[in-house]
C-alpha cells in the first residue's frame, strides 16, 4: 500500500530524461522468470475488451501489456474485424488471417502500398519487416516504420528521394536509408534496408556486414520470430517462415535459429528478450529461456552503452517486473547489475526483514504509478506522460546498500547508513554503463536522501527543517515526494495511512512556506559583493564562511531583511580571529 498521491505537485520540476508469476519470493532463489509452458492451441482465446492501460491496474499477476512511449493506438490503424488472437494450427487458417491482416494494413496506411508500387515499378522487391509487422498486430503501429528490400543503398537513396524530400544516409555502410513522409495528417519515418545475410565471429560483437539476395536469409537472422514476419508490400503477401503469427497469438518469445546460435551472434538479444517480457508481456519459450541462463555470460562482451539503452528500454516500460525478473533469473543480472540480485537477501530465524529485491520492485511499481498520476498538464491528467528514467533508476536502486549494511542489533535487523553506501554503490554502477552525469548525480542524490522523511510523523518539523529538506532536494523535490511516498510497502493498513497522512502534512506545509518564499532558491540575504563591502575584504575564505553563517539564519528563521543580515553579519564578523 503506497503513501497516496496529491494531483497537483507544487514544487520541483520534472526530470527531462527522457508477465508472468510474480509469487512469494523465496530465500536464496531467483524469482521465477517469464517462461512459457505449453499450451494447446484451443487455449489461446483471449478477451480483447480488458483495457491494460486502466489506472489501479497494477497486479502481481499476470501485469497488463505496456503501450510505451510512441506506441499509441492511432485512429488510423483499427482492426475491428480481424481477431488473429483465435489462430489454430490449420494452415487455412493461418492463411486466412495473414491475408486479412494484410489487407487491413495496407488499406489503413496507404503510404505503405505507395512505397511498394515505388520500388516494384524499380523492379525491387520491398517488404515491412520486424517490429513494424508485429506492432501493427498488435494494433500498436507508431510512427516509424522498418523496410527491407532487394535494392542495393545507393538504389534505395534514389529511390527514397523521389519519394521524399527529407532523406537521411547515416546507416548507409549498414545498407540503411531513411526518410520522413507526411501522409493522411501523420508525421511518418520510413527506413529501408538491403536485404542482411550478416556473419559473425565468436570472439567479437560486431558483426561482418553483409548484404544477402533474398527475405528468408534476411529473416532467420533477426532475433525472435515475432520479429522474422514480414509483408510483400507489392505482392500482398504475408511471409511468416518461423511461425512468428502463432508465437504471437501465444505471447511467446522464441527465437527463428537455434537460441545458442542467435544469442552467440548477438548476446544483446538476451535482453531483449527482457525488455519485450516488460513491454509486451511476452514470456520466454523453455528452450531460449535454459540458452539465455547457459549464455549470460556472454553478455560481457557487449558495450555498456548498447546494455544501457536496453536496460532503459525495460525500465521505461510501464511493467518493468517481469523483466527484471527475467534478467535475474537467468543470471544476466549477475553481469550487468549485479547489485539488483545481490538484494535477493536470506531471511531466517535471526534475519527477519522484508525481502528487499521484491520490496525494491514493489517500489518501483508504486513509483511508476505516482509518477503518472501526478503528472498534470494546464490542471488535468497529461496526455503526454513521459516515462521518468530517473524516479524508476532510484526506486528499483534505492535500498542497494542494504546487504553491504545488513547488521543484527538486539535481535533486530538494521541497515545502518544504507542510503550513504546506497548512493556510492549506484553512482559507481551508473557511472560503469556510462549513464549521463546528470541521471547518475540525479539518481544517486535521490537514494541519499530516500530516507529523509522519516521521523516526520513522530515529531513536527520546525520551519526551518522543512526549509532544509526543500533545499537539499533543489530540482529532485518532485522526484524525493514520489520515491518517499512508494517506499511504503507495509500491509498494515493503519500504519500505511499513518504515513500517508504525514507526508501529505509535509507537502502542504512546503506549499504554505513556498506562498511566502522561494523555498527551491533560498540564499542568504547578502550576496558575496555585499559581504566584502560590508567587511571591507576582498574574495577569499572568510567571504564563504560568512555566506554559509547568513545562510543558516536564513534557513532557521526566514527572512532576515538586509539591515537586520548586515547586523548579524558585523556581529558574527566581530568573533571570527583575525
Amino acid at each position: 500500500m503506497g503513501l497516496g498521491q496529491r494531483h497537483r505537485p507544487q514544487h520541483g520540476r520534472r526530470g527531462d530524461h527522457r508477465h508472468g508469476p510474480h509469487g512469494d519470493h523465496q530465500a536464496g532463489r531467483p524469482p521465477a522468470p517469464q517462461v512459457a509452458q505449453a499450451r494447446h492451441p484451443g487455449a489461446l482465446r483471449r478477451a480483447r475488451s480488458e483495457d491494460p492501460g486502466s489506472p489501479g491496474a497494477l497486479r502481481r499477476h499476470d501485469p497488463p501489456v505496456a503501450e510505451g512511449r510512441g506506441l499509441t493506438r492511432p485512429a488510423c490503424f483499427v482492426r475491428p474485424r480481424l481477431d488473429w488472437t483465435d489462430v489454430s494450427d490449420s494452415t487455412a487458417a493461418l492463411s486466412q488471417v495473414q491475408a486479412s491482416a494484410v489487407a487491413e494494413l495496407l488499406e489503413a496506411t496507404p503510404l505503405i502500398g505507395e512505397l511498394g508500387r515505388l520500388f516494384a515499378e524499380a523492379g525491387e522487391e520491398i517488404y515491412l519487416v520486424g517490429g513494424s509487422v508485429r506492432d501493427a498486430l498488435l494494433d500498436r503501429l507508431g510512427h516509424d516504420l522498418d523496410f527491407t528490400t532487394s535494392a542495393g543503398p545507393d538504389r534505395t537513396e534514389e529511390l527514397l528521394r523521389s519519394f521524399s524530400r527529407t532523406v537521411w544516409t547515416v546507416g548507409k555502410q549498414f545498407g540503411t536509408i531513411g526518410a520522413a513522409r507526411k501522409s493522411d495528417g501523420r508525421e511518418w519515418a520510413v527506413e529501408v534496408t538491403t536485404f542482411r545475410a550478416d556473419a559473425y565471429s565468436p570472439e567479437s560483437r560486431k558483426p561482418v556486414v553483409a548484404f544477402g539476395d533474398n527475405i528468408t536469409d534476411d529473416l532467420v537472422r533477426r532475433d525472435f520470430t515475432v520479429n522474422a514476419m514480414a509483408i510483400d508490400v507489392a505482392g500482398r503477401a504475408f511471409v511468416d517462415p518461423h511461425g512468428g503469427l502463432k508465437d504471437l497469438a501465444r505471447k511467446v518469445l522464441r527465437t527463428p535459429s537455434p537460441p545458442q546460435v542467435s544469442f552467440s551472434d548477438d548476446p544483446l538479444r538476451m535482453m531483449r528478450a527482457a525488455r519485450f517480457a516488460a513491454q509486451l508481456g511476452f514470456s520466454v519459450e523453455p528452450a531460449t529461456f535454459n540458452a539465455m541462463t547457459s549464455m549470460h555470460e556472454r553478455i560481457s562482451i557487449v558495450s555498456a552503452e548498447r546494455v544501457r539503452d536496453e536496460l532503459s528500454k525495460l525500465l521505461l516500460s510501464d511493467t518493468p517486473r517481469p523483466g527484471l525478473n527475467l534478467l535475474v533469473g537467468s543470471g544476466l543480472a549477475d553481469v550487468i547489475l549485479p547489485e539488483l540480485p545481490a538484494m535477493r537477501l536470506e531471511r531466517d530465524e535471526h534475519f527477519r526483514h522484508k525481502d528487499v529485491y521484491e520490496h525494491s520492485l514493489t517500489v518501483l511499481d508504486q513509483a511508476i504509478a505516482l509518477e503518472k498520476a501526478r503528472d498534470y498538464k494546464n490542471g488535468r491528467p497529461n496526455p503526454d506522460h513521459e516515462p521518468d528514467l530517473v524516479i524508476r533508476l532510484a526506486a528499483l536502486l534505492h535500498d542497494i546498500g542494504k546487504p553491504a549494511t545488513r547488521g543484527l542489533d538486539g535481535g533486530k535487523v538494521t541497515f545502518h547508513h544504507h542510503d550513504v553506501v546506497g548512493a556510492k554503490l549506484a553512482r559507481k554502477r551508473l557511472r560503469a554503463l556510462h549513464y549521463p552525469k546528470n541521471v547518475v548525480e540525479a539518481v544517486s542524490q535521490l537514494i541519499e536522501q530516500h530516507l529523509r522523511f522519516h521521523g516526520y510523523g513522530e515529531q513536527s518539523w520546525t520551519d526551518s527543517a522543512v526549509r532544509r529538506y526543500v533545499r537539499d532536494a533543489g530540482d529532485q523535490l518532485e522526484h524525493l515526494h514520489i520515491l518517499t511516498r512508494s517506499d511504503c510497502t507495509t500491509r498494515n493498513r493503519r500504519k500505511a495511512e499513518a504515513l500517508r497522512r504525514a507526508y501529505d502534512e509535509l507537502e502542504a506545509r512546503i506549499d504554505e512556506l513556498s506562498a511566502q518564499e522561494e523555498l527551491e532558491a533560498i540564499r542568504p540575504d547578502l550576496d558575496g559583493n555585499q559581504i566584502m563591502e560590508i567587511l571591507g575584504i576582498g574574495p577569499g575564505p572568510e567571504v564563504g564562511k560568512a555566506y554559509k553563517h547568513l545562510l543558516a539564519l536564513r534557513m532557521d528563521e526566514g527572512p532576515l531583511g538586509a539591515e537586520r543580515a548586515t547586523a548579524e553579519l558585523r556581529a558574527w564578523w566581530q568573533d571570527q580571529p583575525h
